[in-house]
């Protein structure tokens, strides 16, 4: 049984001793720090020129400055920049301004994991990764709760990292809600496998292929929508809740009965090699090089398909059975609920 951390683990007093840096103001970096600010922390948020975070984050009364000021003043520097601006960020802005035993965390393995940002041996590198968004960060944290984590230590220069990222853990209320131990490679493998094959990739893909056979077969396209796509959240919010096993006790004997005789046939064992192949190219840094390239090469195929998904008529039929139900999102839009 893997060890789990609560807030009887932590100590605190390690985290508000220390000078935060937060860098990044998007989804996470704001949960992060507020939670840190609300907690007792000393923090300060790390902004690229021209950011336009600088006002939310002024306006929340946090100080705010430059990248290399923040990691200057910091003892601990988190990285909450996205994946593929993080190297510049660190090698340009973050490493010349470090002192021997600071501490860099990330909240995500990748940039470690496949080698792209290799901090000095003489600097604590721990990972405190939350399971879930910033907004539920933040919303848990007020609501008194938390959102669990995963704590992972890559490098251990004062023999007091894991101390540290428990109590880091402790300031965003991570602990409220359980840590985790795991590594940086299992972090940044299975996060990503669970995005490609399951929570993302896996999900929209299984919903566009349920709307479109339906659709093709003659059904109102209205129809195809609601069982396909809408009550998605229903089942998915049973199944978290309550498990698999608490979401078939919650639906009719015939729903459950055709889960099980036929959920196995559509996710069949062509699908699970299908899955495997996709880890595959997750552990040997494929999927990393190839994304990486992408971004080298400006995004062009990753727009397009981007692009061309946006058009799906699902999009178009959804959007308007939405317009009717303002209540769902709450009148937020796209660039309101996107991890910038």
């Amino acid at each position: 049984m893997a060890k789990m951390y609560y807030e009887s683990d932590c100590d605190p007093g390690l985290i508000r001793a220390k000078k935060v840096a937060i860098i990044g103001y998007g989804s996470q970096g704001h949960a992060h720090a507020l939670n840190l600010r609300d907690s007792g922390v000393d923090v300060r948020v790390g902004l690229r020129e021209g950011s336009g975070s600088k006002t939310k984050a002024i306006e929340a009364g946090l100080k705010v400055c430059s990248i290399s000021q923040a990691a200057k003043e910091a003892d601990v520097v988190m990285l909450l920049t996205p994946d593929t601006e993080m190297k510049r960020v660190y090698d340009q802005e973050i490493a010349p301004n470090l002192t021997a035993g600071s501490a860099v965390l990330f909240a995500h393995g990748f940039n470690i994991r496949f080698g792209l940002i290799t901090p000095n041996s003489d600097l604590d590198v721990i990972m405190v990764a939350p399971k879930g968004p910033g907004h539920l960060v933040r919303r848990t944290y007020e609501e008194g709760g938390g959102v669990p984590a995963l704590l992972a230590v890559d490098q251990d220069a004062s023999g007091n990292a894991r101390a540290l990222g428990l109590s880091y853990a402790y300031g965003i209320g991570a602990s409220r809600a359980g840590v985790l131990e795991t590594t940086f490679a299992e972090e940044t493998e299975t996060d990503l496998f669970g995005e490609q094959v399951v929570l993302c990739g896996g999900l929209t893909s299984l919903v566009k292929a349920g709307f479109e056979t339906l659709v093709a077969a003659g059904y109102q396209p209205e129809v195809a929508y609601f069982e396909c796509l809408h009550e998605v959240k229903l089942i998915v919010d049973l199944m978290y809740e309550q498990g698999i096993a608490g979401m078939r006790f919650s639906i009719s004997d015939t729903a459950e009965y055709g889960d099980l005789t036929r959920g196995p046939r559509v996710i069949d064992g062509h699908v699970k090699e299908t899955m495997k192949t996709v880890l595959s190219e997750i552990q040997t840094g494929k999927f990393a090089e190839e994304w990486i390239a992408e971004n080298e090469a400006g995004r062009q195929r990753f727009k397009e398909l981007e692009t061309s998904d946006a058009g799906h008529q699902i999009e178009q039929v959804g959007a308007k059975l939405r317009e009717m139900m303002p209540w769902i999102s709450s009148g937020k839009k796209l660039q309101d609920v996107s991890g910038g």
